[in-house]
């Protein structure tokens, strides 16, 4: 089998010659735009021999203007198409990087959900990470009407993406939803004003002709939160180790679905343990789940400094499994 042919298969949970791997790490500063960050996506994916390209085009929603109020929220946050900038900088880092890759390969493109994608310009206004999600709550519960005007026309050229991406070449998109953890939406709010938009955008990527990746973000979350989010994915991913919420509760949870991860991404084999243990723990996952529905992966994304050939070690376990 191709890798493609390997991912779809697992995908489509039929029988497959190997386990398929996808891993990802956020690039340093220095390599996230331009040629050095087409280099870097090319580097990464020769070095760990990944089943899936995963680009990570992370142009995030600018900034507009000071925001104070819901009623600056609604009052700056315009209408979006692709022929923004940010929005153009994401296709054609995506066309550059695909240029580049194995044509056997299974790519994937990044999509920041409506609730990180929604925070993006309050964040590059100067607000902390944190601050600016108890923001996105507090004005939510001050003035909900304004605010989901302005987060519709997020979702809205979050939509035009999407398919931009499956039309640029990409095989499938994945999107990062947030939102599920306890400690800011009640379950109510989260799926009065988090939900419809995410899975607005689900169902635009299906659409579009391209598989969909639920990665289910963050830790501590109340995961029956997606329950219902299941019929817009092929494959749902999220922090096992982090949320905590283990493979075998995500079976069920996501009943008839892809179920990408089983290793920890921050600590863990692959960041102390030896060659010998990485196939050891890879092997032990496989073993305890199945090969049937199974992509093997991380909780998010690995470490800049991540040691390469321990992910590769990982790959190739999963892969002769």
């Amino acid at each position: 089998m191709t890798k493609k042919e390997r991912v779809i298969a697992a995908i489509e949970q039929r029988e497959i010659d190997g386990v398929p791997s996808s891993f990802s790490l956020h690039f340093p500063a220095d390599k996230k735009q331009g040629e050095a960050c087409v280099k870097a996506h090319l580097d990464f994916f020769r070095d760990t021999d990944a089943d899936i390209c995963k680009i990570m085009n992370e142009n995030l929603v600018p900034v507009f203007g000071t925001i104070h109020t819901p009623d600056d929220y609604d009052r700056l946050i315009p209408v979006m198409t692709m022929e923004d900038e940010f929005m153009k900088k994401q296709i054609e880092l995506t066309r550059q990087i695909l240029a580049g890759c194995d044509k056997d390969v299974f790519t994937m493109g990044t999509l920041h959900g409506i609730c990180a994608s929604g925070i993006h310009p309050i964040e590059q206004a100067g607000i902390n990470y944190y601050a600016a999600r108890q923001m996105q709550v507090d004005f939510l519960r001050w003035d909900e009407k304004k605010m989901l005007s302005a987060m519709q026309r997020i979702t809205d050229v979050l939509c035009l993406l999407a398919k931009a991406y499956i039309e640029a070449g990409l095989d499938s998109v994945y999107y990062a939803s947030l939102g599920g953890e306890y400690e800011f939406f009640t379950d109510e709010e989260f799926a009065k004003w988090i939900k419809p938009f995410d899975i607005q955008v689900m169902k635009a990527i299906k659409e579009a002709g391209g598989y969909c990746f639920l990665h289910i973000c963050k830790d501590h979350l109340n995961m029956e939160r997606y329950r219902d989010y299941a019929p817009y994915a092929d494959v749902v991913n999220w922090g096992v180790f982090e949320a905590p919420f283990d493979l075998e509760k995500g079976k069920e949870l996501f009943q008839g679905k892809t179920i990408m991860g089983g290793l920890p991404n921050r600590h863990g084999v692959l960041v102390d343990g030896t060659k010998e243990e990485v196939e050891a723990e890879v092997k032990k996952v496989i073993r305890e789940y199945g090969r049937k529905g199974l992509i093997l992966g991380a909780d998010c994304t690995l470490a800049t400094e991540q040691d390469l050939d321990k992910v590769k070690a990982a790959v190739l376990a999963a892969r002769n499994s």
